[in-house]
């Protein structure tokens, strides 16, 4: 199965509720950071892939019609050329609202799985690091200055570098019907989704 439609957008840009959406419209299933976490049997290739080696994206995707999120979202180009027909869409969201969102969730939890007792929870805290906070941050993600600018710099590369036609530039505040007509699908009768919001990312934290 080829991917049909590929999240650009980093994580915190409404990736959750992209992939709720997106799974609504049929695109099921979504792949996201969450499959990483109930398959652990993929952390070793998106270590691989990490580490720059060359490795066959069918064989993790199979199953999966859209990507989003981290970490896929960081290879969004090598599926921009092996899917060729893919729908392109780049979540945003102000940056400045989104450097609080990470720094609230994703980025205190993850690097406190390099602490765990859980050999497990710190090998996956440890890719994390090497992906996003390092690799995509140059270890500098809570620098505020940095941190947006970087985010800003990936938004506009994905503008720059995809065919005028292909990319869709969404925020979640929009709804169904921007991502409805370029997908080519009827809206639903439901509101758009909101998911994993900061509040609801802490209380699940808080229990676990």
């Amino acid at each position: 199965m080829s991917l049909e439609v590929i999240g650009a957008g980093l994580g915190r840009t409404g990736t959750m509720s992209l992939k709720s959406a997106l799974e609504k419209l049929g695109y099921s299933g979504c792949y996201h950071m969450l499959e990483v976490f109930q398959h652990p049997e993929h952390l070793p290739f998106w270590e691989r892939a990490t580490r720059g080696e060359r490795i066959d994206w069918s064989s993790v995707f199979e199953g999966f019609r859209a990507a989003v999120d981290w970490p896929a979202c960081s290879f969004w180009r090598d599926y921009y050329h092996l899917y060729p027909e893919a729908k392109v869409i780049l979540s945003v969201r102000n940056p400045d609202s989104w450097f609080d969102s990470v720094m609230n969730t994703i980025y205190p939890n993850s690097t406190g799985m390099m602490q765990s007792d859980d050999p497990q929870k710190r090998r996956r805290g440890e890719w994390i690091n090497e992906l996003v906070w390092q690799g995509t941050f140059d270890g500098r993600a809570d620098d505020r200055a940095h941190a947006t600018a970087v985010f800003r710099a990936h938004n506009e590369q994905v503008k720059r570098l995809c065919d005028p036609s292909r990319p869709l530039v969404f925020q979640a505040s929009e709804g169904w019907e921007p991502l409805c007509e370029f997908l080519g699908k009827l809206v639903p009768d439901e509101p758009y989704p909101r998911t994993n919001t900061t509040e609801e990312f802490q209380s699940h934290s808080a229990d676990h």
